[in-house]
């Protein structure tokens, strides 16, 4: 991200290479290393990202079905994105919401690592696609369920076999990879549907965010990036990608 993540005890900032929107990123990294930022990590091979290539009704029936996340990358730091993001949470704290037992939710601490918190809150409220007992997302999303949110971000901070996977991914897309301190514009949140609900699962908000009730989470989170794009009619740095299975 973006947005300077609150800290406290003056501890140092850990900052790590802003990522790439592209699901060729997050499905494989080619290159000297192989690695294979999901499927070499545990995720079940036959789900994939795949480019959302827009969000009218003709272009969302072209993502492979099913779909079990959303990934979205869109501008933030502007005045517009500030000021719903403190309304939208003022609004919560004055109003209320339920949120299921059932979510994991991550705060972001680390900076630039949005990317990653969106994969991760990803795979975490959606364990079935992790199909072997091990693996650094196995082992982060395990200890996770029986911990608080302070203690989540223990789990990613200190998890040096995370943040080794998250550099070669950064250093892997189709432009120059940034420095981990750059000012990066660009966001990214996962939108996912737990307990017939649907969830915004973003690190940098203090809280993850209930939609409401959701039949199909492709229409649901397609209404919710359109209001965003909305907010900021004149950017274009806008993308997604859904967790979807191959066909």
């Amino acid at each position: 991200m973006q947005n300077q993540p609150e800290t406290t005890n003056k501890k140092s900032r850990i900052s790590w290479i802003p990522l790439e929107g592209n699901p060729d990123v997050w499905n494989k990294l080619p290159s000297y290393y192989l690695v294979q930022l999901i499927h070499d990590n545990g995720v079940d091979p036959t789900w994939s990202f795949h480019d959302i290539y827009g969000f009218d009704p003709e272009l969302l029936d072209l993502i492979p079905r099913p779909v079990t996340a959303i990934i979205f990358e869109f501008p933030t730091m502007t005045e517009n994105d500030t000021k719903f993001r403190k309304e939208q949470e003022k609004r919560i704290l004055e109003q209320g919401q339920i949120v299921s037992h059932n979510v994991i939710y991550f705060k972001q601490t680390i900076y630039n690592a949005c990317g990653m918190m969106a994969l991760i809150h990803a795979l975490a409220n959606n364990k079935h696609l992790l199909t072997h007992d091990t693996g650094v997302f196995r082992e982060i999303i395990d200890k996770a369920e029986h911990s608080t949110v302070n203690e989540r971000i223990d789990l990613l901070e200190k998890n040096e076999r995370l943040a080794f996977i998250h550099e070669k991914a950064g250093k892997e897309g189709q432009t120059k990879a940034p420095e981990p301190e750059s000012l990066v514009e660009d966001h990214y949140t996962c939108f996912t549907k737990i307990d017939g609900d649907l969830y915004e699962l973003d690190g940098d908000k203090s809280f993850p965010i209930n939609h409401g009730p959701c039949e199909d989470l492709v229409e649901c989170a397609a209404k919710i990036m359109r209001e965003t794009m909305k907010r900021e009619p004149e950017k274009n740095n806008y993308s997604a990608m859904a967790l979807s299975k191959q066909i």
